[in-house]
């Protein structure tokens, strides 16, 4: 994100909120980079926060579930692999 200043850009970084980071984490183990859709206690990950992530370019929709078309299936992007490591 690039904010102005007068004449000067100023290049400011994204962090992603814990939860996110948490989220993005447990990507990097799954084959792909699959992204749960359920976290560890068994509970459906926020669409909201899904959807942020996929704002900020860290993930991405990967395929339609036939069985439940509403479920967001997604998979980490190259940017949201990069955040996750350097982290």
């Amino acid at each position: 994100m690039a904010m102005t200043r007068g004449l000067h850009s100023i290049e400011v970084e994204q962090r992603p909120t814990d939860a996110q980071r948490h989220w993005l984490e447990r990507g990097i183990r799954q084959p792909g980079g699959k992204l749960p859709l359920f976290d560890e206690w068994g509970q459906r990950v926020h669409e909201g926060m899904v959807r942020s992530c996929i704002a900020h370019g860290w993930a991405e929709p990967w395929f339609t579930n036939p069985l439940k078309p509403d479920w967001l299936v997604c998979k980490l992007t190259e940017q949201g692999r990069q955040l996750v490591d350097r982290h």
